[in-house]
């Protein structure tokens, strides 16, 4: 039987640790799916003899799934109640999980991604605010830390763990290691979930569902498909771009002129909740960029097998985990001084990986690795208390639905940057390498006089433009992090805005 919806103070700690623990762990599992695909994309394109550009339509439909279901949490919250509405969710997220895992070809898979994707995706803001309403403020560091690891840690265990069971079994061994732990959660949420305190029935607002739909859809798909197409010399990212500036426009318009929008824009108004969805950007921005760059750094340019590259994503992992139960201790101090030093860190980290060279050793990545899951535990529940300070309970779900599109938004547009300031980068620098290579290089002339490739041979040429090209490409990889570390910087300047000692608004 579930827990009787209450106030915060009126639950017991036994029920407080049920509930945080129910929703973290859905949370978690729906997280873990998010990246398991990237190391069996290689594994699953042979299997269901796809080409790369098909085998990438697994990530992007799953990613354009959740982006639209997401803005629709609130409404589903205010109508079936968030218990129910989780219970669904998880329940639609196992079932779709199965379904991945059995697929006969890549249809098949890709229709299950989808229903994974837009299932999985009101997890995390309702879990979230469940979360809030159930915990007093002056525990609601703690009990976010311990959400935020689910938030946080899912996307590592999922590449670590699933890499593990493909190598050993097969690619559809990555998504049958979810189903279990997945019963498991939609147990515990039958079981000791409490309903919300308060329901705010009511019609869809279709027209501005589907116009946010199209925008969010729209511009996801662009991102994805941006650096493949070349971008803008593409009709086809022109034609995605237009379609979301304008869905845009029509969503802004529809929803300042309306009497009951899909989102109510008035939460805007509020000054750390506008503050929080601009630093919720910037932090999904830092959050899983390093995910994706590091594999291709470490194995393409220093040969690091995927057990090893496993390794130090762990690292992050590992780092996450002190970094939540540090945050646990600073969220009894002001949250401005827990995003001071989670941002501080950041930018350490950031500043850090602008050294790396192609020397770099395993110790050094896994620094910077921990440092940043570091980072990102002790940023996570602060951001969290100072956003939602303000905000009456009758709309948690609603606002933290959309808090956690920007933070999915954010990190696909700084993922599509920084791979685009990767390409072009190594494209330019092996350019200006290259006119270095020349008889009249002293330098070059010395390290040939020592037994290094001579340019007069064909043989020597080669090995001197595949080393060329490999100190292009680390160069690529330090201009990202350069881009890292100034959105680092970047965030450092939103801190002293937001107001802590404040009522909540009504």
């Amino acid at each position: 039987m579930a827990i009787k919806a209450a106030a915060p103070e009126d639950y017991t700690s036994l029920q407080r640790g049920l509930i945080l623990l129910s929703a973290t762990m859905a949370t978690t599992l729906y997280a873990t799916t998010i990246l398991v695909v990237s190391v069996i994309l290689p594994q699953m394109q042979g299997s269901l003899s796809a080409t790369q550009d098909q085998i990438a339509w697994v990530v992007t439909f799953n990613i354009l799934a959740t982006a639209v279901a997401t803005p629709m949490t609130g409404w589903l919250a205010g109508t079936f109640g968030r218990r129910r509405t989780m219970i669904y969710a998880q329940t639609g997220f196992m079932l779709s999980t199965f379904a991945c895992s059995v697929a006969p070809n890549l249809e098949f898979l890709v229709i299950a991604r989808i229903f994974q994707g837009a299932c999985g995706a009101p997890l995390v803001p309702l879990a979230q605010a469940t979360i809030l309403d159930s915990f007093p403020k002056e525990k609601q560091a703690f009990a976010t830390s311990v959400f935020g690891m689910g938030v946080v840690i899912g996307p590592v265990i999922g590449p670590v763990f699933g890499g593990y069971l493909a190598d050993l079994y097969d690619w559809r061994w990555a998504f049958y290691m979810i189903i279990p732990a997945a019963a498991v959660g939609l147990a515990g949420l039958l079981l000791f979930l409490p309903d919300s305190r308060t329901r705010s029935p009511s019609k869809l607002d279709w027209t501005g569902f589907l116009t946010l739909c199209v925008a969010v859809g729209s511009f996801q798909l662009m991102l994805d498909r941006g650096n493949r197409e070349d971008w803008f010399d593409s009709i086809e990212i022109v034609i995605e771009a237009g379609l979301a500036a304008l869905a845009l426009y029509l969503f802004v318009a529809h929803s300042v002129t309306t009497s009951k929008p899909f989102l109510n824009l008035k939460h805007l108004t509020d000054r750390n909740y506008a503050l929080g969805l601009v630093f919720v950007t910037v932090y999904g921005m830092l959050n899983f960029t390093p995910m994706v760059l590091f594999p291709p750094m470490l194995q393409g340019l220093m040969g690091y097998p995927n057990q090893v590259i496993g390794e130090l994503l762990g690292a992050r992992g590992a780092g996450a985990v002190l970094g939540f139960f540090s945050a646990m201790w600073i969220g009894r101090l002001d949250p401005r001084i827990g995003l001071t030093i989670g941002c501080a860190i950041q930018c350490a980290s950031g500043i850090w990986m602008m050294t790396f060279s192609t020397d770099v050793s395993f110790i050094e990545v896994a620094i910077a690795s921990g440092l940043q899951g570091f980072s990102v535990g002790v940023l996570w529940p602060p951001l969290t208390v100072a956003t939602f300070r303000t905000i009456d309970p009758v709309y948690l779900a609603e606002t933290s639905a959309i808090f956690h599109l920007l933070r999915n938004l954010g990190s696909s547009v700084f993922i599509s940057l920084s791979v685009t300031a990767l390409v072009r980068s190594s494209s330019i620098n092996y350019s200006r390498l290259a006119e270095f290579i020349t008889p009249f290089n002293e330098n070059l002339n010395a390290a040939i006089a020592h037994g290094a490739a001579s340019i007069s041979a064909a043989d020597g040429m080669a090995r001197i433009s595949l080393g060329v090209a490999k100190q292009a490409k680390m160069l690529g990889f330090l201009d990202a992090f350069t881009l890292y570390t100034a959105a680092c910087i970047a965030m450092f300047f939103m801190i002293p805005l937001f107001r802590i000692n404040v009522k909540k608004s009504n």
